[in-house]
C-alpha cells in the first residue's frame, strides 16, 4: 500500500511539473511552486526524514513562495513569449548535460536502505557512542545537526540568505530602473 502512496505522490509530482512548464501565468506557477513542495514534504515523511520534510515546507512552500509572490506583485502576471523563435538550445543542452551528469552520480551511491552503506557502518554508530560525552547533548538529532553538521547549517543558511539579498536586489534595481 505504501508503494502505491509514493507512485501516486510521484506521478502527481510529474504532472506539476509539467504543468508548470505549460503555463505563462507566473501567479499560478508560483502557486504550483508552492503546492509541489508541499506533496514533495509529504514524500519526505514517508521516507521517514520528518526533519527535511519540515524544511521543505517551510522553506519551499512558504518563504519561496511568499518571495514569489511578493516578486509578481512587483513585476507581471504573464510571461511573454519570444515571438517567432522556436526553444533555445543552450539552456536545453545545459539542463540535459545536468541531468546526465545526475543520474551518472547515482549510480555510484548506495541502495537505498542499504544496512552496508559507509554511513551506517562507519558514522552512526560513532555518532551514537560518543555524542552524549563528547557534545554533552542528551538529543542526538540535536547534537548532530547543532555540532557535527554545523559547518553544512551555515551553508544552507548562506545560500538561503543569499537568494533572499538577490531577489531583494533584482527588484530593488527594477523598482529604480522604472523611474
Amino acid at each position: 500500500m505504501e508503494v502505491l502512496h509514493e507512485l501516486l505522490l510521484l506521478t502527481l509530482l510529474i504532472a506539476l511539473a509539467l504543468g508548470m512548464l505549460r503555463l505563462t501565468n507566473l501567479l499560478a506557477i508560483a502557486i504550483m511552486t508552492g503546492v509541489y513542495s508541499l506533496i514533495l514534504a509529504v514524500v519526505y515523511v514517508l521516507m521517514d526524514a520528518v526533519d527535511v520534510a519540515f524544511t521543505e515546507a517551510a522553506v519551499g512552500a512558504g518563504v519561496t513562495l511568499a518571495l514569489m509572490l511578493a516578486a509578481i506583485s512587483m513585476t507581471t502576471r504573464v510571461e511573454k513569449r519570444r515571438i517567432g523563435k522556436g526553444p533555445a538550445a543552450l539552456p536545453l543542452l545545459a539542463a540535459i548535460i545536468t541531468g546526465m551528469a545526475l543520474v551518472y552520480a547515482l549510480s555510484g551511491m548506495p541502495g537505498f536502505g542499504d544496512p552496508m552503506a559507509p554511513i551506517h557502518t562507519h558514522v552512526a554508530p560513532r555518532y551514537i557512542e560518543v555524542s552524549p560525552q563528547e557534545i554533552g547533548i542528551p538529543n542526538m538529532v540535536t547534537s548532530v545537526l547543532a555540532s557535527y553538521r554545523g559547518f553544512d547549517t551555515l551553508g544552507e543558511v548562506t545560500v538561503i540568505f543569499t537568494a533572499g539579498v538577490s531577489v531583494v536586489a533584482l527588484l530593488w534595481r527594477w523598482n529604480r530602473d522604472d523611474r
